[in-house]
């Protein structure tokens, strides 16, 4: 079985977009090629999961 996009050939990641307070972002898919957006169903922000990237906790120590 796979999904909708997979079978139609639409170009996108299964993966979920983790966007960082400093402006960068990563994929939770080790295979994603490109995190555009677009691309991914699921984008979040890094301070609404727990995570080991620290940036969110750094912005709010600094301010």
């Amino acid at each position: 079985m796979s999904c909708v996009s997979c079978r139609t050939g639409l170009d996108h990641c299964h993966g979920t977009v983790v966007l960082h307070v400093d402006g960068g972002a990563e994929c939770t898919d080790p295979d994603c090629a490109d995190v555009q957006l677009v691309r991914h169903t699921l984008v979040i922000r890094c301070a609404d999961v727990e995570s080991e990237c620290g940036c969110y906790e750094e912005l709010r120590l600094a301010s």
